[in-house]
């Protein structure tokens, strides 16, 4: 059997099982067009890896449950970071810290860029001021 499209309700049900387990500081990420690993990311908190370890027992039972095959699971045993793969989307499942600490909300979404610095000719930035290596 082939794994439900992302499109056909997938990430609602995936957001409804993490919402309904409590997951704090859920994001979903559209991946296509950045990326050919899936269409879509979710990423949630757990306060500890019990809850982390639980909310993805009950994902991976609803996945089931809508059809999905071939769900790969990672890092359930420690529960601090925890990776379904559905096909189309993958979550991701964290303790605060371990969140924070990979920080992929940040690798994967595009920030408008701030005034970044120029390339130096001659040890002179655009604005004239010279620079050195010390600063």
């Amino acid at each position: 059997m082939k794994k439900p499209h992302a499109g056909s309700g997938l990430i609602e049900m995936v957001q409804k099982s993490l919402d309904d387990d409590k997951a704090e500081d859920l994001v979903t990420i559209e991946l296509a067009g950045k990326s050919t690993i899936a269409d879509h990311m979710v990423i949630a908190t757990g306060r500890s890896s019990r809850q982390v370890s639980a909310m993805a027992d009950h994902l991976v039972r609803s996945l089931k449950q809508a059809g999905v095959r071939g769900i790969g699971v990672e890092g359930m045993r420690r529960g601090d970071w925890v990776l379904v793969d559905a096909g189309d989307i993958i979550i991701h499942l964290f303790r605060p810290e371990v969140r924070e600490f990979y920080g992929l909300e940040k690798m994967w979404t595009v920030e408008p860029m701030e005034d970044v610095p120029t390339s130096h000719v001659g040890g002179e930035s655009r604005s004239g001021e010279s620079r050195t290596a010390a600063g």
